[in-house]
């Protein structure tokens, strides 16, 4: 293996972004942010611990989820989950975040950074609540960087192509589970718990 070990190296190797790339990052939300922002269902929650130890998230809720508050800062709501917090115990060790918003069916996506701290409770989270579950939690993030990205990553995956999409093709969230998690229940009954009744109980 031939390891790269500084950044001249891999500006030889990558070459140098051109002007336009290298300075479209901005400290502050635009209107077609906020359009954004106002469109995805969905993004990603990037942390890492103070000992360097990462950590990503996947985000999701109804379009409009993450809540504007001004141009530098908004506010992405908890929703019950595994309760391992694995991203908001690092935001207590260390506030730097990045987050990755996702439209789906669009291969460009809005990246923010900044700095983020966890809320247990503020006036905007009356307009987080969905199907009666008003947050426990939010990250509050203070905006330092925010550009959007190209669709090259989505172009080469075929991401949002449904002709190539093979969710059979690698076992069931049951099987897992069966395997790796949960293996004294019967996969009769883990394929109950991860069947169709699983979608009612997202808010609970």
């Amino acid at each position: 293996m031939q390891e790269i070990t500084d950044e001249a190296e891999l500006g030889e190797l990558l070459g140098e972004p051109t002007p336009v790339v290298r300075d479209k990052a901005r400290d502050r939300l635009h209107e077609l942010d906020v359009a954004w922002l106002k469109a995805a269902p969905f993004c990603l929650m990037a942390t890492s611990a103070a000992d360097g130890t990462c950590d990503v998230s996947p985000k999701g809720d109804p379009a409009g989820f993450t809540v504007v508050l001004d141009d530098r800062t908004i506010a992405v709501p908890e929703r019950p989950g595994n309760r391992r917090a694995d991203g908001f115990r690092n935001i207590l060790s260390n506030p730097h975040i990045g987050l990755l918003y996702f439209i789906p069916g669009r291969g460009d996506t809005l990246r923010i950074n900044g700095r983020a701290r966890l809320l247990r409770d503020a006036d905007f989270f009356d307009r987080m609540v969905v199907k009666g579950h008003r947050p426990k939690v939010a990250v509050l993030v203070d905006i330092e960087e925010v550009f959007f990205h190209c669709s090259k990553a989505f172009l080469r995956s075929a991401l949002w192509k449904p002709e190539t999409w093979q969710p059979d093709a690698l076992a069931s969230r049951a099987r897992i589970s069966k395997t790796l998690e949960r293996t004294e229940d019967s996969l009769a009954e883990l394929e109950t718990y991860y069947g169709p009744a699983y979608a009612e109980k997202i808010y609970h």
